[in-house]
């Protein structure tokens, strides 16, 4: 699996012109789950974003998790995290997930990171979105489950 995680203000996906999911501070969580994704890596991600020390505390330094300032995530799926640009000038997606099970993946993975506690708004699987952020920072952090990094990938 792989989650890019974005810190901001504010973000919002919309849907057909519609806003289906927006949140003040915190997460954007761009996932893309891959062909050879487990549970134990949709539960090690969950638990990496939401103790993940990004915030700043009084001081300015990062040392506060989302868990602390009790922030929200957004959370959108994006195959393309997956892309292959190694040959050519298109990109390959062998290494994703088929899209009915990277849409159980989805699921799962936004009803663990509820699990410890966050509230999660979602965008929704599969459709053209318009994603809208505001990066506060910046600050753009790629997590790789255990699974990624082993494969190299």
């Amino acid at each position: 699996m792989k989650a890019l995680v974005q810190r901001v203000s504010r973000a919002s996906v919309r849907v057909d012109g519609a806003t289906v999911g927006a949140i003040g501070g915190g997460l954007l969580v761009l996932a893309g789950f891959g062909r050879s994704d487990t549970n134990e890596d949709l539960l090690w991600t969950a638990g990496r974003i939401a103790n993940l020390r990004i915030f700043p505390d009084d001081r300015g330094a990062m040392n506060l998790s989302l868990l602390d300032t009790g922030g929200s995530i957004l959370l959108v799926s994006q195959f393309t995290l997956h892309a292959d640009t190694a040959k050519g000038r298109r990109p390959g997606f062998a290494r994703a997930a088929d899209p009915v099970r990277a849409e159980m993946l989805f699921r799962l993975f936004a009803s663990m990171l509820e699990d410890t506690g966050l509230e999660v708004q979602r965008g929704v699987f599969g459709a053209m979105m318009e994603v809208e952020l505001v990066n506060d920072g910046p600050v753009t952090i790629m997590i790789d489950s255990p699974c990624e990094r082993v494969a190299g990938a």
